[in-house]
């Protein structure tokens, strides 16, 4: 299978797509589809990446990516035993060209547009599950009811646009491959040391050419991706054990340093490791 394009399988008389994912853990390589996704997350915890930006998922989440936006879920396989997702997949066109231009549809095409950034909804989630669960066994009709009920649900729910980076690159097979190995090493091995030389390699580029051509495309340099993803998988652990402490934390997830870490911390969160474990105590959300 190659990377990126990705297709979605579907026959030629398909108009919306429904996929259903159950397993250990989701599709996890950098990945890029013309229709644009619709997902909720039933089970499973872990980190997705959109564009320039990581952020955490977790059950009841609904992720939303654009077209052709570059995308990637990496399950955590300590914090859940399986994961499993429902997605809708549609193109603009796939009720008609002009469909998404009728003037009740407007909100719902600067919606979409707005998804090439990633979305992640806020709020109305528990309103979407019934939703999502029961389309997959309604009749043509019936689903493309209640596809425009999910819609219209997204588009008056609080709800983020993930990446800041607005650059909308559409990569080659070659190029996705390239990118998707250098996301599975940040994913993957972010507990230890990765040199500029080691993730080169991987790149199969020179040092000098890799970080010119990753800065390119997410607008910051690896290190900064490498940080934010420790960071991330950093807040999975203060959120859920309380035996470990923050030194042990940063450690664990690869900074040598609990000075740098903290610094690094407040830089991406906005808060200090310990304000942002006492707030997931109380209950609250960043």
């Amino acid at each position: 299978m190659k990377v990126l394009p990705f297709k979605i399988p579907k026959s030629s008389t398909d108009t919306l797509i429904i996929e259903q994912d159950y397993g250990e853990v989701f599709y996890d390589k950098l990945h890029q589809h013309e229709e644009v996704q619709l997902s909720y997350i039933l089970d499973g915890k872990g980190t997705f990446i959109v564009g320039d930006t990581i952020k955490e998922y977790k059950p009841n989440d609904v992720l939303v990516f654009g077209s052709h936006v570059p995308h990637v879920l990496k399950s955590d396989i300590d914090a859940c035993d399986s994961s499993s997702m429902i997605s809708i997949f549609f193109t603009l066109d796939s009720f008609g060209q002009d469909f998404f231009e009728l003037q009740e549809l407007k909100k719902t095409k600067q919606f979409i547009e707005k998804a090439s950034l990633g979305i992640k909804l806020k709020n109305n989630q528990e309103l979407l599950k019934d939703k999502f669960i029961t389309l997959a066994k309604e009749s043509n009709l019936k689903r493309f009811i209640s596809f425009l009920e999910i819609i219209e649900t997204l588009i008056v729910s609080e709800y983020e646009t993930v990446s800041s980076f607005s650059k909308k690159k559409l990569y080659t097979d070659n190029e996705g491959r390239r990118m998707s190995a250098v996301f599975e090493l940040a994913l993957n091995q972010f507990q230890r040391d990765i040199s500029l030389d080691e993730v080169a390699k991987v790149a199969a580029m020179s040092p000098n050419a890799f970080c010119r051509y990753f800065k390119q495309r997410t607008n910051k340099t690896f290190v900064q991706f490498l940080n934010e993803i420790r960071i991330e998988n950093s807040c999975t652990l203060l959120a859920r054990n309380n035996e470990l402490s923050i030194a042990e934390i940063a450690y664990q997830c690869g900074f040598n340093n609990i000075s740098n870490y903290n610094r690094k911390f407040k830089l991406i969160k906005k808060v200090t490791p310990n304000e942002f474990r006492k707030k997931m105590v109380t209950g609250s959300t960043y």
